[in-house]
């Protein structure tokens, strides 16, 4: 399984989007700082969902990390998120 496909995942289990968009932009990085070549590095997520209707923006971003649980924020290097409900 891809990372993508691991932040796909977890993202539609924790949240049951109905939108989400999981775009690799770590070709993008190569030769930047955190760039490791595994080509899974850098990622931007483009997330809709109702639960995240009565959330701040921080507490979105926050519930987001913590459904891609530890081992997974800490093996990517940046993570941009598009987040609404």
């Amino acid at each position: 399984m891809t990372r993508d496909d691991e932040i796909r995942q977890k993202l539609e289990a924790a949240f049951a989007p109905h939108q989400l968009e999981v775009i690799n932009e770590s070709a993008r990085h190569a030769h930047h700082g955190g760039h490791d070549g595994s080509g899974e590095s850098h990622y931007r997520v483009k997330i809709a969902a109702e639960a995240f209707g009565p959330m701040s923006r921080v507490a979105r971003h926050r519930a987001i990390h913590e459904a891609l649980g530890p081992e997974l924020t800490t093996a990517i290097h940046a993570l941009a998120l598009e987040v609404s409900a």
